[in-house]
C-alpha cells in the first residue's frame, strides 16, 4: 500500500469499522444498506460490511454505480433512479454515512431492531437517540475520534490484516500537493467526490 492509501485507512475505515460492529453489532447474513457509498466512509463501510458476512445494498449516483460493484455491494441503488425510503425493502442496519437522511425519514425500511447509525452529529440526532433508547428501532452515534488511543491501536491493526489479505482497499479520487490544501477542500465540499481525497507531502 502507498502512504496515501495507508493515510485513508486512517480516516474512513477507522470510522466505519466501530460504527457497524459496535454501534450496529453487525451480524452475517443481516440486511445492511450503506447510504453515501461511494464517500470516504462508506466505501469502506461497503467492504466492512461484506466481510462481516452482510448482504450490502450500497446507495450512490449514477457515475459511482459500478464502482461500489466492484467494492463488493450485492445490490447498489442509483439514488436519481430511485428512492431507497419506498421501494418496501427493510434493513437491519441503515448506516447514513453523509448525513442526509434523517431516521424519521427512513425508520420504516429497518426491521424491528434495526439500527440507524450516523456520524454526523446535531441537536435532533442527539434527541432522537434518547427517544429512541427503548424503541426497536434505534439511532446511533459514535465520536469514533474521540476513542481511546488503545482501541484505534487495536482497530488498526486489524484493518492491516485485512489490506494484506486483500479484502481492503482505498478508493482515491484525487490526490493534491499540501500547497493547494484549499482547492483540495473547495473540491470535497462540492459533495462528488469518491472514496478520498489525500494531500501529498513531499518526501
Amino acid at each position: 500500500m502507498s502512504y496515501e492509501e495507508a493515510a485513508a485507512i486512517c480516516e474512513g475505515a477507522l470510522t466505519a469499522l466501530p460504527f457497524l460492529r459496535d454501534e450496529g453489532n453487525i451480524q452475517s447474513e443481516q440486511k445492511v444498506l450503506i447510504n453515501g457509498a461511494s464517500g470516504a466512509i462508506g466505501t469502506f463501510a461497503v467492504q466492512l460490511a461484506k466481510y462481516f458476512g452482510a448482504e450490502v445494498t450500497g446507495v450512490c449516483s449514477t457515475q459511482n454505480v459500478e464502482m461500489i460493484k466492484s467494492l463488493g455491494a450485492d445490490h447498489v441503488i442509483d439514488y436519481t433512479k430511485e428512492d431507497f425510503i419506498k421501494n418496501g425493502q427493510t434493513y437491519d442496519i441503515i448506516f447514513d454515512t453523509v448525513g442526509k437522511i434523517s431516521f424519521n425519514e427512513c425508520k420504516n425500511s429497518l426491521k424491528k431492531n434495526g439500527n440507524y447509525l450516523t456520524p454526523v452529529i446535531s441537536a435532533s440526532v442527539l434527541f432522537q437517540m434518547l427517544w429512541t433508547s427503548r424503541s426497536n428501532k434505534k439511532v446511533k452515534f459514535a465520536a469514533t475520534g474521540l476513542r481511546k488511543t488503545s482501541d484505534k491501536v487495536k482497530d488498526m491493526r486489524f484493518l492491516k490484516g485485512l489490506v494484506e489479505a486483500g479484502q481492503l482497499k482505498s478508493v482515491i479520487d484525487r490526490r493534491y500537493p499540501l500547497e493547494q490544501a484549499a482547492e483540495a477542500s473547495w473540491y470535497v465540499d462540492e459533495g462528488h467526490k469518491k472514496g478520498n481525497v489525500i494531500l501529498t507531502v513531499a518526501s
